[in-house]
């Protein structure tokens, strides 16, 4: 999404992008924030690590929402921008 922002190039994958996205807030408003896969892991494990179901290192599997929604916080500015122009 960053690269059709950056290169102008504002087509359906785009927006589709976009929708993923929107039905991503969506599920996670539904379970409170969490992954639903999150929620059956925690079923059969007991650590109480941020990575205890992904592989990604702690630090960004702790952040990982903060860092993404970030990026995709750019993505619709430049997003905004490309279209007003």
């Amino acid at each position: 999404m960053l690269y059709a922002v950056l290169t102008n190039k504002l087509d359906k994958w785009l927006w589709i992008g976009y929708g993923l996205f929107v039905l991503e807030g969506i599920i996670l408003l539904l379970f409170k924030f969490y992954c639903p896969l999150t929620i059956m892991a925690r079923k059969y494990s007991d650590s109480s690590k941020a990575n205890f179901d992904i592989y990604l290192p702690n630090w960004l599997a702790k952040y990982n929402k903060l860092i993404y929604t970030s990026i995709l916080v750019v993505i619709i500015i430049i997003t905004i921008y490309q279209l007003l122009k």
